[in-house]
């Protein structure tokens, strides 16, 4: 056992790099952990737009970026992933999947092994599970090129050797009220559903130290 999971799983204040923190997720995952007393540092393209990131260390660059990647990973026991890209039909993306595989190599070198990735419903073998506007319409009209790129994302995880988790949220919404997470492998008898992004970041930090979940790609959904 690598000394950086040793200190993930005993350290009573995990120390987190979160990347996507200015994001609607992102923003939500940055309070929770600086409410449970965890270090948290965030990399972000502009201090501007995380001026309300109250409690949490900025560090400025490009999450493509190896060298930014591992100042920013310095002294980190895991990284919450929470990036995202707006969905555009007609161009390829490839945000995704260039950030993660320059955050694979940044974590090996700097021996951090805990990663928790949030994709979304509709990655890998979730596909056809999001229900009939979902699957019909908002996927292969606006979704399928941001889609390749989760799934490409995805396997870069799986292939690192890290010890991840890829957590598949089902149609975010804003809602505040606190409900039970269900959190599915089996999606035989799942076709949709929604999920709040506080109740997102809640799981996703739930990861960071909890081994329930370990090498494995759970949708989760109200």
């Amino acid at each position: 056992m690598q000394a950086s999971e040793t200190n993930t799983r005993q350290s009573a204040q995990p120390r987190l790099l979160v990347l996507g923190a200015t994001g609607g997720t992102g923003r939500l995952i940055v309070r929770e952990a600086v409410s449970r007393g965890y270090d948290v540092c965030v990399l972000v393209r502009s201090a501007a737009k995380a001026s309300d990131l109250a409690g949490a260390k900025l560090i400025v660059g490009d999450a493509r970026g190896e060298e930014a990647l591992r100042q920013a990973l310095e002294g980190r026991d895991a990284v919450i992933s929470a990036l995202g890209t707006p969905a555009n039909p007609f161009r390829e993306v490839t945000l995704l999947s260039a950030a993660t595989r320059a955050l694979v190599s940044a974590m090996k070198a700097e021996h951090v092994s805990r990663l928790v990735s949030i994709t979304g419903m509709g990655a890998g073998e979730s596909v056809g599970h999001g229900g009939f506007v979902f699957d019909h319409l908002l996927f292969p009209l606006l979704l399928l090129k941001v889609y390749a790129d989760k799934d490409r994302q995805e396997a870069i995880v799986r292939e690192s050797g890290l010890d991840w988790v890829l957590v598949r949220p089902s149609i975010l919404n804003d809602k505040s009220e606190r409900r039970t997470v269900r959190a599915l492998t089996d999606l035989s008898s799942f076709q949709g559903g929604t999920i709040s992004r506080a109740a997102v970041a809640r799981f996703v930090l739930d990861q960071v130290r909890g081994d329930t979940w370990l090498h494995r790609s759970p949708l989760i959904t109200w």
